[in-house]
């Protein structure tokens, strides 16, 4: 970056109108109605007069987050220089809200958009309200630690010329396990038919800042990318943003966030993105060469204890593992008899551990720019406790994360389809109109449209008896599933 940009850089524009506005002791008439907090003593005892002080309303001299033409709107410029982008939109809806408004841009009712199937559910929540239909890549998983892999150029290549009517490709960019597709070489392909790229980065925002790590969206040519910047980025939960390279019309993706995004923007969150872009243009190369050095010395640890596997770059194969992102410590768990979700409660209850999550044959620690050595040596030493305390034979225990579904109809079509409810073991064959997923990660088992399968079934019953945290269906219990009224795999009709 360019001397005069670093300069430029320095500034936080948000926080620097805050601070103007909480010196100045306004009289407010307005919203929010705690009035600083005056009346809600038991909010300002929990976050402290500062932070209620400044939970304020959209007025003039601090911008107006849906249509912003001062504070904000320098914020946006000096976020879309940092991440090298043609424009960059705060966004307080966390990433799910950036990931939705970059599909309903670029997909109308009918459209198609190519994508790989292992997407949080938010993507296919953007099908659902615009009536996209989805092109699934086929991914490859890793059968020894059962998780699912990127896309491959040659499935992407061979789904855009079987649907060169799609108009868009889909990338996650990284998996949540670290792991990243030649996103440059699909991005070239995709242009040259015409379609964009999108690209969900909800876990790769170091990548704009670090050295030696996997590409980033923007730099691969990319149209739009969704930045999670509230996880490795260090601001305030649900604050994200959402990225455009220079051949999107910054005004029409304007319209669309609006369409969906609050209008009461919250400048605890704007104010955090701001400062948090500040901070690791000043700092991010320096801590996430820490971070990268960091997850390195524990996957070291993790390995010399046995029976666990902390992955790194040896998985790469430059096609379906294009590239790893080492800032992951994602352990395999299976080899000492358990699965990653007990390993997770286990820490969470005995040794006051709490990791990201555990699926049914790994774990993920986040680490990022707040962590330290100390705890790591911790978390090392806990579950080196847990193998010589809770080892056991690992026979009949399942670890595919990933089943590659049968879509019978779009997402949109079954979502709001009439439906009846049925017991889980009674739904064999029917199409599913509602959402199973162990959240986090939130990639879903079974999304609307997609026919149920014994596999499936007992997959969820599986994860259901081993602690995981469902989410999706209507039914609180996770007993029951919806299914299309009447309606059989095949679409032939169901008499009961």
């Amino acid at each position: 970056m360019q001397e005069k940009n670093k300069s430029r850089q320095l500034h936080a524009p948000i926080y620097e109108a805050l601070e103007k506005f909480r010196r100045m002791r306004i009289v407010p008439f307005d919203v929010p109605g705690h009035k600083h907090g005056r009346g809600n003593p038991e909010l300002v005892e929990l976050l402290g007069n500062k932070c209620v002080g400044i939970d304020v309303n959209s007025m003039k001299p601090l911008d107006n987050l849906c249509h912003p033409v001062s504070v904000i709107k320098e914020a946006e410029n000096l976020a879309a220089e940092a991440f090298g982008a043609a424009h960059a939109f705060l966004m307080v809806g966390g990433t799910t809200s950036s990931v939705q408004s970059m599909i309903l841009s670029c997909c109308k009712s009918g459209d198609k958009i190519i994508l790989p199937r292992n997407v949080h559910k938010s993507v296919i929540n953007a099908l659902v309200l615009c009536g996209a239909k989805p092109v699934y890549v086929n991914i490859e998983v890793d059968n020894h630690l059962g998780i699912s892999l990127g896309m491959k150029l040659g499935d992407v290549k061979k789904a855009i010329e079987e649907n060169p009517d799609a108009v868009a490709v889909f990338v996650n960019n990284p998996t949540y396990y670290g792991i990243c597709s030649d996103l440059k070489s699909i991005t070239d392909l995709a242009h040259k038919y015409g379609m964009k790229v999108l690209a969900d980065e909800a876990h790769g925002t170091h990548f704009y800042f670090g050295e030696n790590m996997p590409l980033s969206a923007m730099a691969a040519g990319a149209d739009m990318s969704a930045v999670s910047m509230h996880k490795s980025g260090g601001s305030l939960t649900q604050s994200s943003f959402l990225l455009t390279g220079e051949n999107v019309h910054q005004g029409y993706v304007r319209q669309i966030i609006n369409l969906t995004q609050t209008t009461s923007g919250s400048y605890l969150l704007l104010s955090s993105l701001d400062i948090s872009r500040r901070n690791l243009v000043l700092r991010g190369k320096k801590a996430f060469a820490d971070v990268m050095e960091l997850a390195d010395y524990a996957r070291g640890e993790i390995n010399k204890i046995g029976g666990y596997y902390a992955f790194s770059k040896e998985k790469i194969d430059g096609d379906s593992i294009f590239d790893f992102d080492t800032t992951k410590l994602s352990v395999h768990t299976l080899d000492i008899g358990l699965a990653g979700i007990e390993v997770y409660d286990i820490l969470r209850d005995e040794y006051d551990i709490q990791i990201e999550f555990g699926d049914l044959g790994n774990i993920l620690a986040y680490l990022s720019i707040g962590d330290r050595k100390q705890e790591v040596e911790r978390l090392v030493s806990a579950l080196a406790d847990i193998k010589r305390r809770y080892q056991k034979d690992k026979a009949g225990m399942l670890s595919q994360e990933y089943i590659p579904p049968t879509v019978i109809m779009t997402p949109q079509e079954s979502f709001y389809a009439e439906k009846e409810s049925l017991p889980i073991k009674e739904a064999k064959g029917r199409v599913c109109s509602e959402f199973v997923m162990c959240y986090p990660p939130g990639i879903p088992i079974l999304a609307p449209g997609e026919e149920i399968t014994d596999r499936i079934i007992d997959y969820i019953l599986y994860a259901k008896d081993k602690g995981c945290s469902l989410t999706g269906p209507e039914d609180e219990k996770i007993e029951k599933l919806n299914v299309l009224k009447g309606v059989h795999k095949d679409g032939h009709m169901v008499f009961r």
